[in-house]
C-alpha cells in the first residue's frame, strides 16, 4: 500500500515535552550616530517545534523508527499541532458551530468568518489555535485576541502567521486539534537505546508554500 503524505504522528509517540517556536523575519538597522532604529518586518513567519518523546519499548520503537525512515529526512511531510493546546479554551471547545471563511480573496492577518453560534462571548480566546486547509495545504494559526461572535454568528480572527494564500469562501475553519503541515528539521535521524527502553527527540519546521 502506498504511503500518503503528510503523515500523522504515530500513536506510539507519546510526546513528553514540546518547545513551540514562532519564527519571524524582522530586520532592524540602528544609526551609529544617533541610535535611532528603522524596523522592517518581512513576510517570513513560520512555526518550529522541538519534541521529546517518552521512553518506549521495542515494539513501539520499531514503529517509530519506521515512521522516521518513511519521512526520509526533510523530503516528506507530517501533520502537527501544539500537543498541549489541542482543545480551545474558548466556548468553541464545547459549542463550535460550523465555522467557515466568510468571503473570498482575503489577505493579511485578519480573517472574517461566520458559522459560529450566535452571540457567543469568548468563542475563541487569545492563544487558541485554528487550522485552514487540509492535507498538504494544512496551515496552523494562533488567535491573537479574544473572539466574540455577533447575533448572526459572524466573527473576525486576528491571526499569526498571516494568511499565505487567500482561503476560498466557505472554506472550513478547524477549531479543534488544529494542525499544520511540517517536515523534519534535519536529514539525520537517530535515537538512544538502553537495556529495555528507546528514547527519541526531534525537531520540526513548518512547510512553506
Amino acid at each position: 500500500m502506498t504511503i500518503t503524505y503528510p503523515r500523522a504522528i504515530p500513536s506510539a509517540m507519546v510526546i513528553q515535552s514540546c518547545r513551540m517556536k514562532q519564527r519571524s523575519v524582522v530586520a532592524v538597522s540602528k544609526s551609529p550616530f544617533t541610535g535611532t532604529e528603522q524596523v522592517h518586518a518581512h513576510q517570513g513567519k513560520w512555526w518550529e517545534a522541538d519534541i521529546s518523546v517518552a521512553l518506549m519499548e521495542r515494539a513501539d520503537a520499531a514503529a517509530t523508527t519506521a515512521w522516521f525512515a518513511s519521512m526520509n529526512g526533510r523530503e516528506k511531510t507530517c501533520l502537527f499541532g501544539d500537543p498541549m493546546s489541542a482543545t480551545a479554551r474558548g466556548t468553541a471547545s464545547s459549542a463550535p458551530g460550523t465555522p467557515v471563511v466568510n468571503g473570498a480573496d482575503q489577505t493579511g492577518s485578519a480573517l472574517i468568518c461566520d458559522g459560529a453560534p450566535n452571540s457567543a462571548t469568548g468563542y475563541l480566546l487569545e492563544g487558541d489555535y485554528v487550522q485552514l486547509g487540509a492535507g498538504a495545504s494544512s496551515r496552523l494559526h494562533m488567535v491573537l485576541e479574544d473572539v466574540n461572535s455577533d447575533g448572526s454568528g459572524n466573527f473576525t480572527l486576528n491571526l499569526w502567521p498571516h494568511l499565505r494564500s487567500s482561503p476560498a469562501n466557505d472554506a472550513t475553519l478547524v477549531v479543534a486539534t488544529a494542525q499544520g503541515a511540517f517536515r523534519l528539521a534535519s536529514n539525520l535521524r537517530d535515537w538512544t537505546e538502553s537495556t529495555v527502553a528507546y528514547g527519541f527527540s526531534f525537531s520540526l519546521t513548518e512547510v512553506l508554500p
